[in-house]
This record gives C-alpha cells, sequence and structure tokens, in this order.
C-alpha cells in the first residue's frame, strides 16, 4: 500500500499510517487529509504540530485522552476538550490526527 505524491510512492500501512516518519511533510499531510475528507486549517495544523512534538519528546502517539489532557495544558481549555477535537477531527482525533501527523496509530485505538 502507498501514497503517490509528484511521483514518488509512500509507503504505507493498510489503515494508510505511514511507515517510515522520516516521509513526512506538510504535503503529504495534506495529501492524507484530502483523503480523510479534512481541510486543514490553522487549527487542524496546531492539532498536527502538538502531535509531532509530543512524539518526539515521548517516542508515542497519545491515546485520545492523553492528547485531550495535554492539548489542554498547553493551549487551553477551550482546545484541550473531546468537543473541540473531534469537530477538527470527526472520525477520531487521536487517529485522524496522528495519521495526518505522519505517526504510528495511537495505542489502544480500535
Amino acid at each position: 500500500m502507498g501514497l503517490e505524491l509528484s511521483g514518488r510512492t509512500y509507503d504505507t500501512d493498510e489503515e494508510g499510517y505511514l511507515q517510515n516518519l522520516s516521509d513526512w511533510s506538510e504535503e503529504v499531510a495534506n495529501l492524507i487529509a484530502r483523503q480523510e475528507d479534512i481541510d486543514m486549517t490553522p487549527n487542524h495544523w496546531e492539532v498536527v504540530n502538538f502531535l509531532r512534538e509530543y512524539y518526539t519528546e515521548y517516542q508515542i502517539a497519545p491515546a485520545i485522552r492523553v492528547l485531550t489532557k495535554a492539548i489542554g495544558k498547553k493551549l487551553g481549555p477551550e482546545k484541550g476538550n473531546n468537543k473541540y477535537l473531534y469537530e477538527l477531527f470527526p472520525y477520531g482525533p487521536a487517529k485522524q490526527a496522528c495519521k495526518i501527523a505522519g505517526l504510528p496509530k495511537p495505542t489502544g485505538c480500535v
């Protein structure tokens, strides 16, 4: 499986998550977002970039509870709640945002 972009193929798993973290770029993220029916806004990028920083620090993609709590600490309670995150990523903030961020599927996600 893979993604095609500008004549290059990026390996993904059967659910569309990038196999190689180093393959990620904003262009690849935009392609994945389009496939997920998401128009990336600054608020989407804020969550995606937060996830990438979190992964760099902890080497794990956070599940939704951890994600919500961590975003609340860093970006404020108006953004660190399920309602806000599900508005941005309706098919599951942790799963969908991690996929767009080029990270592995979060632990505990079905």
